[in-house]
């Protein structure tokens, strides 16, 4: 009865232990990400207008688009930005705006 006690006690401190030490590997692996996840923005961007916005154009949508992209990557790019002019028309068309 004793050794049965012993053992119960034994395993739920063990248990608890190893509960204890895996939030704590946990919290220590969600802090490092946080810290490589911060941005910063240069101050040559911060006269930018930002991709998909009211004062965005087609031709500085385009202007954006890396020299260095694959044909397959430029289609794709110039494709999202011909839909993004057609999205700010029609908002223009709209009537009472």
């Amino acid at each position: 009865m004793r050794t049965n006690r012993f053992m119960r006690h034994t395993m739920m401190v063990a248990a608890l232990v190893l509960v204890g030490g895996l939030c704590a590997v946990v919290t220590d692996a969600a802090d490092q990400g946080s810290k490589a996840a911060s941005l910063s923005a240069s101050p040559e961007s911060l006269g930018t207008v930002a991709s998909g916005a009211a004062e965005d154009s087609l031709k500085a949508c385009l202007a954006r688009i890396p020299k260095a992209a694959s044909a397959g990557q430029r289609m794709i790019a110039e494709q999202g930005c011909g839909r993004d002019q057609d999205e700010r028309q029609a908002m223009s068309d709209v009537p009472g705006k």
